[in-house]
């Protein structure tokens, strides 16, 4: 199948290096401490952060840092595929982990002691790149809650098709079982948090490939700022500053 025609465009009508549109929300959750919902083009994922909080299980309490939790869910109607899937399968505690390895990257966890924090996330329409747009949505839900952060981070796709380098791979890009690279970025640190890659790639091309999905990463942080930044203007609006 071609996956790049010989125009240069994508099936959904992107060039190879154009991100979906991007729409975030901030508060979607009244009684959360924390809440996003986080749009890349047809996936639609939500975040709620809870704490920093009481530790609910004494044995778990770590007395120099918080400890931190998270849950991956997809709604049984995100994908149209008439499948129930039972909670707690391997893939949900596998993306789980990998949400609170890259978060436990950049919370600053030793200024809250004793404490745990809880992220929930859950997609409600997948079409390719949930694990990027579940980070993308954590991030602003920890940053709504006020917790303090090393700094935002980011996460976007990219993959290898037709010979050419595309990001923010779609549902059927990503199925189309070429290689593709998930990575998670800190962009004022310039430092990478989390890199997966479905099978090899040669290290040129592995190289061009991830420096893509890294642009990708530091456009998502960009527009978290403005998002962020303009719910900042809001509440001071609100309170009359």
């Amino acid at each position: 199948m071609e996956y790049v025609s010989p125009e240069g465009l994508r099936l959904d009508g992107r060039r190879p290096m154009e991100m979906r549109q991007i729409r975030a929300e901030i508060g979607a959750v009244a009684k959360a401490d924390g809440s996003a919902v986080f749009e890349m083009g047809n996936t639609k994922v939500i975040a709620a952060v809870y704490g920093p909080r009481e530790v609910q299980n004494r044995s778990q309490q770590m007395n120099d840092k918080a400890l931190v939790r998270c849950e991956y869910s997809m709604a049984n109607f995100s994908t149209g595929d008439r499948m129930r899937k039972p909670k707690g399968d391997r893939r949900s505690t596998e993306i789980s982990l990998v949400i609170r390895q890259t978060m436990e990257a950049c919370i600053l966890t030793h200024l809250m002691p004793r404490s745990q924090i809880d992220i929930f996330v859950q997609v409600l329409q997948a079409d390719g790149g949930t694990r990027s747009a579940c980070i993308n949505a954590a991030t602003l839900a920890l940053a709504d809650a006020g917790i303090p952060l090393r700094d935002l981070v980011t996460s976007c796709s990219s993959g290898y098709l037709n010979s050419t380098p595309l990001l923010d791979l779609n549902y059927v890009e990503d199925s189309a079982g070429g290689p593709d690279v998930t990575v998670g970025f800190l962009p004022k640190l310039d430092k990478v948090t989390l890199l997966q890659m479905d099978s090899k790639l040669p290290i040129d091309i592995f190289e061009n490939v991830m420096q893509l999905a890294i642009e990708g990463c530091k456009a998502v942080a960009n527009y978290i700022r403005e998002i962020l930044l303009e719910n900042t203007k809001q509440l001071e609006y609100r309170r009359g500053l």
